[in-house]
């Protein structure tokens, strides 16, 4: 049976770049979301132009706003209880007191299993129906997470973190590199292309997809980047992705670049991604840049690896949430822009404080319209929708399954019920008497969990165990 939802329809349409977002805004006060029985989309538009061929489908009356489904490009699972831990420093001595011994604590499976519960009703409750997730470096946590989130029927892409260096408080996470590569191979056999009920025929299609997911250059040799490269040139036609973190710290002298270029002797940080990880950035091995590749944060990218990223179609996570918490400095919104890279959101939980995809595009915002003088940035309120949904669903490859609500995209969807929010809807009300500009961007800076009343991936409603 079709169905048909009727409310104020929200998305950017077709296949715009971020330029060309404000011209793909659609914005229909009284629209309808007709959703066929496969979980599609049959049509997406105003009531009134509803296909006679759909007069005596059901109705459901949402009296709220209709989004696509929110994609979070960057999120740790296993930093799930470690948002707003004080490490008393930047990046680096957090990772080393909080971070570390945290994830290690996911080795007790009855932990993980919990942990696992909590990131899946902690996603439907944000709204986020696709996420590349970072992972734990215990398969049987792996195993937890992937499971519940198949059970409730989100998407995933995940893989364990990879690490075979680190400091003391790092050791229960660290393997050998026969270990590293050997778990790898094992958690995409198991688990890239599964749906809740076995293997999907094209594992690109599938809820659940795999990522090769080094911590981040610091955390790594270059033997294991040389295999890890080996082994991601063998598996990336099935699909899998890569995903990591680059130059996010740069404090002098100590702080995450200068210290990944100090024990690489590289030019640049990127490098070490591109094969180029020998001393003077020799070339060591296979790059594991891609249109399937997710960069967190690029704060500090100079323009060779803005354009490099650009070149190879690779995406950055940009995740202003986490980097207001770390002090990490601001991503220079235009000159990465201008660059041409895709760029999307990412919470970065739990360097990141915040669940929903809405608040982190609030912090974005502001902070690029902080920036210092001419370098500041007002962001259409289509550009911050298309960053929080479109823009994801590109990063991951997968912009022709979601993101919008194209006919014949999944119907990957997030009711949001203003009047559940105190004062919400009035303030939308207002905005809506302005502009659709207007009401979207009271939408996005204002929107709380509260009002988020309902999350369906391909027309299913979607509820936590």
């Amino acid at each position: 049976m079709r169905l048909i939802y009727r409310g104020h329809l929200i998305h950017i349409a077709g296949t715009p770049t971020l330029h060309e977002a404000a011209g793909a805004l659609v914005s229909e006060p009284d629209g309808a979301l007709a959703v066929d029985p496969e979980g599609r989309v049959s049509y997406a538009g105003p009531w009134r132009d509803l296909p006679p061929n759909m007069a005596h489908d059901e109705v459901v009356e949402t009296a709220g706003c209709l989004l696509p489904g929110f994609v979070d490009t960057h999120l740790h699972y296993p930093q799930t209880f470690t948002t707003d831990a004080f490490g008393g420093g930047e990046l680096l001595e957090w990772l080393e007191r909080c971070v570390f011994p945290a994830e290690a604590r996911l080795a007790d499976t009855d932990y993980a299993d919990a942990i696992a519960a909590q990131f899946v009703r902690r996603r439907i409750a944000a709204g986020t129906t696709a996420a590349m997730v970072f992972g734990s470096a215990f398969p049987a946590a792996q195993d937890a997470l992937f499971g519940k989130t198949l059970d409730a029927g989100l998407r995933i892409i995940s893989g364990r973190g990879i690490q075979t260096v680190g400091p003391a408080s790092a050791a229960p996470l660290l393997t050998d590199d026969d270990t590293a590569i050997g778990l790898t191979r094992d958690e995409i056999a198991r688990w890239h292309g599964r749906e809740a009920d076995g293997f999907a025929r094209d594992a690109r299609d599938a809820l659940a997809q795999v990522a090769v997911v080094p911590r981040f250059s610091l955390s790594v040799t270059t033997d294991t980047l040389g295999r890890l490269g080996d082994l991601y040139a063998e598996v990336r036609e099935a699909g899998v992705y890569f995903h990591s973190h680059l130059n996010e710290n740069d404090r002098p002298g100590d702080g995450e670049i200068a210290a990944v270029r100090d024990v690489y002797g590289v030019e640049a940080y990127l490098d070490t991604y591109d094969g180029l990880f020998l001393p003077g950035s020799r070339r060591g091995g296979e790059s594991l840049l891609g249109r399937r590749s997710v960069l967190a944060h690029s704060v500090h990218s100079r323009e060779r690896e803005l354009h490099r990223l650009a070149e190879t179609k690779s995406s950055i996570a940009h995740c202003p949430t986490s980097q207001l918490f770390l002090g990490s400095g601001t991503m220079p919104w235009r000159r990465t822009v201008a660059s041409g890279v895709n760029i999307a959101i990412g919470t970065d939980v739990g360097a990141g404080d915040e669940w929903l995809i809405p608040r982190v595009l609030n912090d974005a915002f502001k902070v690029h319209m902080s920036e210092e003088g001419l370098l500041a940035q007002a962001i259409h309120p289509a550009q911050l929708l298309f960053l929080g949904t479109l823009a994801g669903a590109r990063a991951l490859d997968q912009e022709r399954l979601f993101g919008n609500f194209d006919v014949g995209k999944d119907a990957d969807f997030v009711i949001v019920d203003a009047a559940a929010q105190p004062g919400f809807d009035t303030a939308l009300a207002f905005a809506a008497e302005q502009s659709p500009e207007a009401h979207l961007f009271t939408l996005l800076m204002g929107m709380r969990e509260a009002a988020v009343a309902a999350v369906h991936v391909r027309g299913r409603r979607v509820v936590a165990d």
